[in-house]
């Protein structure tokens, strides 16, 4: 016979820093949650950053500490390397069909030591690294993964491609290689379920206006980043892609993307402005006597001590802001040519530039419409998740039981993230703590 009683244990669908704050709120106020993410490991976005605005504080440094918390929660039941199938049921009762992929690893067995990676020979182009470093066909994607277990890369792996290698199957102390193992399906019981998809970046190939796909020292924000990390493809030094050369001369262009409904997206992306500012700060704490240029359409820095981080940039450390947009963008005797106008003189603008930053608009995810449609959700023109209310009910959607975090409704800068995070897993725990008082008690007098 079939429990009628709701089941007070939550599912979170991705494992950035949202889903990550939703599990652990509910996690430790003593509920299980089942995080379900597509990577091999979690931390989203924020695993790729190298500091945080206004702050500048390491991003890593924060982000390390939750992902090591929410790796070893008693409540917290990880499924990486995996995709939701689908989801049937209501509130109180989700059933959920999850497909983990095959890791070819036996993470029951590895130590994590790393010496498949060490042994390795086939080398390919990292996606973390955004094309800026090199990683094995048996990887983890950073070196502080949770889980720290490798997944080999089928599509580039020796054996699987030409029948021969193995060289990591031999090498494994532990025998945890395991070539012929397959897709395994999941199922999960949930009573409610929080939506945490995150984001993707516009691709430079949509804006040939500005060189993207073609000049090789154009290069976007999120791939910046990875140059000024520290655990980087660089080690923290800035190099252009084209000739490792440190760029004298790097110029911003903000809006790249957003806010230009005729040739791309009307809407504003929320956080270039304050993550082109730290990324131009952070160029010349780099390299010294370095000029950094950006173009703007104006400035949008609405939060708290936002505005003061802005001014520091053009301020402290001399940051030539230009209000205008950029033209054309061309390579030129091995320069990066960067044509525009600034509006408040009036006057053209040509700068021959080492490397250009683009700050392109974010995008919904794929995945965030193939999850709406499988649970009968709304999402605007553009693909992002719609809540209940957005005034009164940001975090609530149509459907009872389903919640939303993070950025797949909409962009959002961290702070933000996290506190929009903490009030669905808050909705959450409200949901869990009407159903406990509810159901009657146990044998013995104690309630469930």
């Amino acid at each position: 016979m079939v429990d009628p009683s709701p089941i007070p244990r939550a599912l979170i669908i991705g494992a950035g820093i949202a889903g990550m704050q939703a599990a652990l709120d509910i996690a430790n106020a003593g509920y299980d949650v089942a995080l379900v993410e597509r990577l091999p490991s979690i931390g989203g976005r924020m695993a790729q950053l190298s500091d945080t605005f206004p702050t500048l504080d390491c991003a890593q440094c924060i982000l390390t500490p939750r992902t090591v918390e929410v790796g070893h929660h008693e409540h917290i039941h990880l499924h990486t390397y995996s995709e939701i199938e689908a989801i049937t049921g209501e509130i109180g009762h989700f059933q959920v069909r999850i497909r983990r992929h095959a890791a070819y690893v036996d993470w029951d067995k590895c130590t994590g030591c790393g010496t498949c990676q060490e042994k390795c020979p086939r080398r390919v182009t990292s996606e973390f690294e955004r094309g800026m470093g090199r990683r094995k066909a048996i990887y983890t994607l950073s070196p502080q993964a949770v889980p720290n277990k490798p997944v080999i890369d089928h599509e580039h792996c020796l054996f699987f491609q030409r029948g021969k290698c193995r060289v990591c199957e031999r090498f494994c102390p532990v025998g945890a290689i395991n070539f012929d193992q397959e897709d395994t399906i999941i199922e999960e019981e949930a009573g409610a379920i929080i939506l945490a998809p995150g984001y993707n970046l516009y691709d430079l190939k949509n804006m040939p206006e500005y060189g993207g796909g073609r000049v090789p020292d154009v290069i976007d924000a999120l791939t910046f980043e990875r140059l000024l990390s520290a655990s980087g493809p660089t080690a923290g030094k800035v190099r252009r892609p084209s000739d490792g050369k440190v760029p004298r001369e790097i110029v911003f262009v903000q809006c790249a993307g957003s806010r230009d409904p005729e040739k791309h997206l009307p809407y504003c992306s929320k956080v270039c402005c304050m993550y082109t500012a730290k990324q131009a700060i952070l160029y010349r704490h780099r390299v010294h006597g370095g000029q950094a240029y950006v173009f703007y359409i104006d400035i949008r820095a609405a939060g708290k001590r936002y505005d003061e981080f802005t001014q520091r940039a053009m301020e402290d450390e001399r940051v030539i802001y230009l209000r205008g947009k950029v033209s054309r963008v061309f390579r030129q005797d091995g320069k990066v040519m960067v044509w525009g106008a600034d509006t408040l003189s009036g006057q053209q603008v040509q700068i021959a530039a080492d490397l250009v930053v683009l700050a392109p608009a974010l995008l919904p995810r794929p995945e965030t419409r193939r999850l709406a449609e499988m649970l009968g959700l709304p999402v605007d023109e553009h693909g992002w998740l719609l809540p209940l209310d957005l005034n009164v009910h940001p975090v609530e959607t149509v459907r009872p039981g389903i919640f939303l975090a993070g950025t797949g409704s909409g962009p959002m800068d961290i702070p933000e993230t996290v506190a929009h995070a903490s009030g669905a897993a808050a909705q959450v725990l409200k949901l869990f703590s009407r159903w406990q008082k509810s159901l009657p008690p146990r044998r013995g007098g104690k309630g469930r």
